[in-house]
C-alpha cells in the first residue's frame, strides 16, 4: 500500500499513512524479558543483553533473579515475581541490577502476568536504565513547563498546517482560545492578517528544513481589533529522532511597540531628507514668485496632490495685516503646482498673480487670522465650500476628488505672511499628524526665504527708481565702534562719481559698515551708487552673512544697465570682538593694534559687484578693544604717477604713528594722500572697536 503523503510538494518526505517508527524507544533503550512460571528466562532482546551484559545463549533458560537481581534483593524480586504470577496485578518500580561485569546499575521495571492461548502463564519484564528515563522526563517536564509559562507565543501546526497545540501566551496575543485554535489553519483562526503569507513561508519551511527568523506582518487580532499590531514569527521544522518530520513549530513575539517606533523613525528621516531638500531647493534666488514656486515643488508630491503659495496682498506690499474676526482675506496666489496636470482642482485654484478675496468663513481665512493649522482629515461634501474660494471652485474640487485638506501658515519674524494650501486627490491615505508636523517646518523653512525676497523685491524696486542717494550722517559711537567718516568728492572739473560709505547698526549691538566704489562717473554712477547703498541698507536688516549680502547685490548690479561696483561690507560683533568681511575688488582695509604695525588684511579679492557668477567669501578677523579699522575708496591712493604698491605703503606710513582721534586722522589722511588734481572722489571710514557697555 502506498503512503500518504503530505501536501507539501511532489518528493518530499512522507509524514502520514505508512511512516517511519519513532525513535523515543530507541533512545530509552528498553529492555524486554519473558519468564515462564518458574522464573526462567524463555525470551531475551538485544535491549536486554545491552543493559544486563548477557548474551541471550548466557540468559535463555536461566533463573532471572540470578542474573538480574542484585543478591541484596534477590528475596523481595522473588516475592514480586511470585505475586505478579497470582494476583495477576502488574508492577512497577526501580531496584538495582548486577551486570554481567559485575557493576550495578539502578533499573526502572513495569512487570505483568502473560497468558497464553494454551493457558500458560508467563511474565513479561520491560526494563530501562532509570538515569535515561529520568533524563527524558525532566526535558518533557522542562519543554512542558517552558511552553506552558512562556511570555513567547508558542504553537506546533502539523504537515497540513492546521494547529495541534498553542501555549496560553499564544492564546492571549491571538484573543482565541486554545481549543478554537486546534484543527483550524492560521487564515481560519485570524482572518485579518496576511495569513496566505504565513503559510506559504510554513510550507517552504516544512519543505526545506531551513528554519524562518523573526519575519514581521502585521494586522489584527481579536485581542485587540481596533489596533494594528506587528509580531515578529520564527517557524522550524519538527522532526523526530529517526527524521520524520512532524511539523512547523511556530513562535510569536509582539513588536508593535518596536514597529511603531521605527515607524516614527523612518518619518523623522522622511520630514528630514525632506527639509534638507527644500534648504537645498527653496531661496535659490530672492525673487518672490520663483521662491513661492521652489516651495510648491517640494511639496508636490511629497507631501499633496496639489499645492498653492498665496501671499496676504498688504504682506506684498510691504504692509503688516491684521485680520479681525469678520474681515475677508485678500489674497494674492503666487504659485499653484499639481502632480496631475489634467485635475479640475487646478482651474478651481487662483492663478499665480491673482488678487482674490476670501469670506470669513473660509479655511484659509481663518489660517492666516489665527496663525494655525487647519487639517480637514477627511473632506465631507460639506466642507468643499469652506475650502474653495465660490461655489463653482467648490464644485471643481469635488470633480477632482479631493478627500483630504490642510492649510499651514507662512510666519517670519512673527508675522503671519501667507498660507500653503494642501490638498490630495491620488493619494488614498488622509492627512496625518506626521504630514501636518512636516508641512509646518516646510513652511517655518520656506517663509523666511520668501520673506527675505519679500524685502528684497521691495528694497530691488526701490532701488531701481532711486536717482540719488545723499550720504549719511551718523553718530560718532554706535554699536561697540567709535566712527568717523569722510567724503571727498573729486576736482572741481570732474563729475560727480559714485563712492559711498554706511554705518548701519543691526541688532545685538553689531555693525554694518561699507565702503563701495561705483565704477564710472557722472549722473548714472551716483543713480547707481544710490540704489546699492538702498539695497544694502535693506539687505544689511536680514543680518545676512557678509558674502550672501554681496552674491545679492551682484544681482541687483547686474540689472543697473551692466554696472559695474567695488565694495567692501563688515559685520563687527563687539560681544565676539570680531569683524566678519567679504570683498567685491575692493582694496583690502587697514587694521591697527597696539604696539604692532599696521596692516593690509589679507582678504580674498573677490569679483567687482555685477560681474556674476564667482563666489564671494566671509573672512573673520579680530577686533579687540582699541584696535582700528581704515575703509577707503581707491580715490585715496590711486595717482596717475605712482604705482599702487608705493601709495599703499604710503597709507601704512602714515598710519603707523601715535594714537589720534579719529577725525583727526581722517584729515591726515584725506589732506596728505588726495591728490587736488585727482579725478577719483574719495569715500573714507574709520572705526575703532570699544569695549561693549
Amino acid at each position: 500500500m502506498s503512503a500518504a503523503r503530505s501536501p507539501v510538494a511532489e518528493g518530499d518526505e512522507p509524514v502520514r499513512g505508512a511512516v517511519r517508527p519513532s525513535g523515543l524507544l530507541d533512545v530509552l533503550g528498553v529492555a524486554s524479558v519473558v519468564l515462564d512460571a518458574q522464573g526462567r528466562i524463555v525470551l531475551w532482546s538485544p535491549q536486554a543483553e545491552e543493559l544486563f551484559g548477557y548474551s541471550a545463549r548466557e540468559a535463555l533458560g536461566q533463573y532471572a533473579a540470578r542474573i538480574m537481581v542484585h543478591e541484596q534483593y534477590l528475596d523481595l524480586v522473588v516475592k514480586l515475581f511470585a505475586d505478579v504470577m497470582a494476583t495477576g496485578q502488574s508492577w512497577a518500580g526501580a531496584f538495582p541490577i548486577r551486570r554481567k561485569d559485575g557493576t550495578t546499575r539502578l533499573v526502572e521495571f513495569r512487570n505483568m502476568r502473560l497468558l497464553d492461548d494454551h493457558g500458560d502463564v508467563f511474565a513479561l519484564g520491560l526494563a530501562a536504565d532509570q538515569s535515561t528515563v529520568r533524563g527524558l522526563e525532566r526535558e518533557v517536564a522542562l519543554s512542558t513547563r517552558v511552553v506552558a509559562h512562556s511570555p513567547i507565543g508558542l504553537a506546533v501546526l502539523d504537515t497540513d498546517l492546521r494547529y495541534v497545540s498553542v501555549n496560553p501566551a499564544l492564546e492571549r496575543l491571538n484573543g482565541v482560545p486554545a481549543d478554537d485554535h486546534l484543527g483550524r489553519t492560521i487564515h481560519e483562526v485570524l482572518p485579518h492578517i496576511d495569513a496566505d503569507a504565513l503559510e506559504a513561508a510554513a510550507l517552504h519551511v516544512l519543505k526545506t528544513g531551513r528554519p524562518l527568523v523573526d519575519h514581521e506582518t502585521v494586522g489584527h487580532t481579536p485581542a485587540d481589533p481596533d489596533e494594528e499590531h506587528a509580531w515578529s514569527i520564527s517557524l522550524y521544522r519538527l522532526e523526530d529522532a529517526v527524521g520524520t518530520v512532524l511539523g512547523v513549530a511556530a513562535s510569536v513575539v509582539d513588536v508593535t511597540e518596536e514597529h511603531r517606533a521605527a515607524v516614527e523613525a523612518e518619518a523623522a528621516r522622511r520630514r528630514l531628507a525632506v527639509i534638507a531638500d527644500a534648504s537645498a531647493r527653496i531661496g535659490t534666488t530672492l525673487e518672490l514668485d520663483r521662491t513661492a514656486r521652489e516651495l510648491a515643488d517640494v511639496a508636490v508630491p511629497e507631501l499633496a496632490d496639489m499645492a498653492a503659495v498665496d501671499l496676504l496682498e498688504a504682506v506684498v506690499e510691504g504692509r503688516r495685516s491684521s485680520l479681525g474676526p469678520t474681515e475677508p482675506a485678500v489674497i494674492r496666489a503666487l504659485a499653484v503646482k499639481a502632480q496631475d496636470e489634467a485635475s479640475p482642482a487646478l482651474d478651481a485654484a487662483d492663478p499665480p498673480g491673482q488678487v482674490a478675496r476670501y469670506g470669513p468663513d473660509r479655511l484659509v481665512t481663518e489660517c492666516v487670522r489665527t496663525g494655525d493649522p487647519v487639517l480637514v482629515a477627511e473632506v465631507e461634501e460639506a466642507d468643499l465650500p469652506r475650502i474653495a474660494r465660490s461655489p463653482e471652485a467648490a464644485g471643481l474640487l469635488a470633480r477632482a476628488g479631493v478627500h483630504s485638506y490642510l492649510a499651514v501658515p507662512l510666519i517670519a519674524r512673527g508675522e503671519v505672511l501667507g498660507a500653503l494650501d494642501l490638498k490630495r486627490t491620488a493619494n488614498p491615505l488622509p492627512f496625518s499628524e506626521d504630514d501636518l508636523l512636516l508641512a509646518r517646518e516646510l513652511a517655518a523653512r520656506a517663509a523666511v526665504q520668501i520673506d527675505n525676497a519679500r524685502w528684497y523685491q521691495n528694497a530691488r524696486d526701490t532701488a531701481l527708481t532711486l536717482q540719488r542717494s545723499l550720504l549719511p550722517s551718523h553718530p560718532p559711537v554706535t554699536g561697540g565702534l567709535e566712527v568717523a567718516s569722510r567724503y571727498q568728492p573729486a576736482g572741481a572739473t570732474a563729475e560727480v562719481g559714485g563712492d559711498w560709505f554706511d554705518v548701519i547698526p543691526l541688532d545685538g549691538c553689531k555693525t554694518a559698515l561699507v565702503v563701495g566704489d561705483v565704477m564710472g562717473s557722472g549722473i548714472n554712477a551716483a543713480a547707481t551708487m544710490g540704489r546699492l547703498r538702498t539695497a544694502t541698507n535693506t539687505l544689511a536688516s536680514l543680518d545676512l552673512e557678509p558674502a550672501r549680502l554681496l552674491e545679492h547685490l551682484d544681482r541687483i548690479t547686474q540689472d543697473l544697465d551692466h554696472s559695474i561696483a567695488t565694495c567692501v561690507y563688515a559685520v563687527h560683533d563687539p560681544h565676539l570682538r570680531q569683524c566678519r568681511i567679504a570683498n567685491a575688488g575692493h582694496l583690502p582695509p587697514v587694521r591697527l593694534r597696539a604696539g604692532r604695525k599696521p596692516e593690509l588684511l589679507e582678504l580674498p579679492t573677490g569679483a567687482p559687484l555685477g560681474v556674476g557668477g564667482v563666489a564671494f567669501s566671509t573672512t573673520t578677523v579680530d577686533l579687540d578693544p582699541g584696535d582700528r579699522l581704515v575703509f577707503y575708496t581707491d580715490g585715496l591712493v590711486e595717482t596717475r604717477q605712482h604705482p599702487l604698491d608705493e601709495r599703499l605703503d604710503a597709507l601704512l606710513e602714515l598710519l603707523d604713528g601715535p594714537d589720534r582721534a579719529l577725525e583727526e586722522v581722517c584729515d591726515l589722511l584725506v589732506r596728505t594722500l588726495h591728490q587736488p588734481d585727482n579725478s577719483d572722489d574719495v569715500a573714507l571710514l574709520i572705526a575703532r572697536a570699544q569695549t561693549p557697555s
